[in-house]
């Protein structure tokens, strides 16, 4: 190759090097122009969208634990679990699409603070095609969405009253509904003795897998070696506590289902019963340790009406006749003894009385605190 070539190459080579920093130099220069401009120009603001989105997405603390954040009083700056930030800013959403329509000179979320009581009063009078108005539930989601997002306390005295919530209200898995009309119930009839047998939630139905079936002995063992040890960490400890208290609640059964990651990012151990009981292990047993039970769950499924036969059925095994109940209790007003074991229903359902013992271990199962939870949306047909 001649010198001739050579130098013309290494020309061609330091005009193409030049080139390039020219290029990133402007290009470095275009961008701190832009970002002066978000930081300088008063005219440059983010929009509702992105300041409601940047307020929730900031509450973030996945995992943490909510009682403790109760107890140190930072709970009202914080969402605990994905599924509830989901809901909250689907409906921060429609709000701030209905201040950009209704009230279009606010432009901070600050402004728009003063509207929050008219549009959830808007969405109580909303009436759809069919004449009917949106549940007390929705709006009770909705107003708490809100709250969390402007941090309202449930002192203040401007703070939304939403509707109060009737049992006789309840539409959800209480009459036919168009999913239905798209569901097998010959097709999917071994995914229906499962959930009734279970009392599976859907988001553990779908991730349930070969591992999570336990048996009384496999707790026990693991309650013995967690407890030899002193040196057990945070999670470890809380399994314990969960092994314990299910071996210690349902002390007649033998075989339980882990619900890993339930609501609020709970789990817990649940007994397997009724018929199906043997079907259900034997495809426990059939699934892989690490495989997925279900690889499919149709989403027209009435998981919720399958886990409220699951209660009603695990009540029904627990409830003792009302007049076997003791008098162990003494009114303090009258001096009358009365059934402190005895839960007496309300509203529509005043008169009816359960058994509390029942209730707590059904409430237990089902993955709830509260046994008015389990009397008012699960116990059926008593």
């Amino acid at each position: 190759m001649s010198y001739k070539k050579v130098g013309a190459e290494m020309v061609a080579q330091h005009n193409c090097f030049e080139l390039r920093n020219h290029l990133n130099i402007n290009r470095i220069r275009t961008e701190r122009s832009w970002s002066a401009v978000g930081r300088k120009n008063k005219s440059y603001s983010k929009d509702l969208h992105q300041q409601a989105y940047e307020k929730l997405t900031g509450m973030q603390h996945f995992g943490e634990s909510k009682k403790a954040a109760v107890e140190d009083g930072t709970e009202k700056d914080k969402i605990f679990s994905y599924n509830t930030y989901s809901t909250y800013w689907k409906h921060a959403k429609y709000f701030v699409k209905w201040i950009q329509t209704e009230h279009p000179e606010c432009t901070t979320l600050k402004s728009a603070k003063k509207f929050v009581n008219e549009w959830l009063q808007s969405r109580v009078d909303q009436v759809d095609g069919k004449g009917q108005h949106l549940s007390a539930w929705t709006i009770q989601t909705e107003a708490a969405a809100l709250n969390k997002l402007y941090q309202i306390d449930k002192a203040d005295p401007n703070r939304f009253q939403p509707p109060k919530r009737n049992r006789s209200e309840i539409k959800r898995s209480r009459v036919s509904a168009e999913r239905d009309k798209h569901f097998s119930v010959t097709n999917n009839d071994e995914l229906i003795r499962f959930c009734k047998g279970t009392g599976c939630r859907r988001n553990v139905l779908e991730r349930l897998e070969g591992r999570d079936m336990w048996t009384r002995a496999d707790m026990e063992k693991e309650v013995s070696v967690l407890s030899g040890r002193t040196d057990l960490s945070d999670k470890e400890r809380k399994h314990l506590v969960v092994l314990k208290d299910a071996l210690e609640v349902f002390p007649d059964h033998d075989i339980f289902i882990h619900h890993r990651k339930d609501k609020n990012g709970r789990y817990r151990f649940a007994p397997v019963m009724g018929p199906d009981k043997n079907a259900i292990i034997e495809r426990m047993r059939n699934t892989g340790p690490n495989e997925k039970v279900w690889q499919y769950v149709n989403s027209n499924a009435d998981i919720h009406g399958y886990r409220a036969e699951y209660a009603t059925a695990m009540y029904k095994s627990y409830a003792r006749p009302l007049n076997q109940i003791p008098y162990d209790r003494v009114n303090k007003g009258t001096g009358k003894r009365f059934q402190g074991d005895v839960y007496t229903c309300r509203k529509e359902e005043s008169g009816k009385k359960l058994d509390r013992q029942a209730m707590k271990k059904c409430s237990k199962a089902l993955g709830h605190n509260r046994i008015s939870v389990v009397a008012d949306n699960y116990i059926r047909g008593l």
